[in-house]
């Protein structure tokens, strides 16, 4: 039960080292490409609008945790 405890805070710990280091990762939608291919021919993603990336979830949850600590304490 202790090393699934820790096995769990370690990967939450590293996926929150990897939001700080690269905060955007690769689209899911397109896979990084910026393009999607449809029946009419190609169009640009519209989830990343073509720039590959996107913010990643825990970076996303970051930010907003901070948003609302920072209008708290206003």
């Amino acid at each position: 039960m202790l090393t699934a405890s820790g096995l769990i805070l370690a990967t939450l710990a590293g996926y929150a080292l990897l939001c700080m280091v690269k905060p955007f990762g690769p689209c899911r939608k397109c896979q990084g490409t910026g393009i999607r291919q449809v029946r009419k021919g190609i169009k640009t993603c519209r989830r990343c609008h073509g720039q590959r990336y996107r913010l990643r979830v825990g970076r996303r949850l970051l930010n907003t945790s901070r948003d609302i600590h920072r209008t708290g304490n206003r």
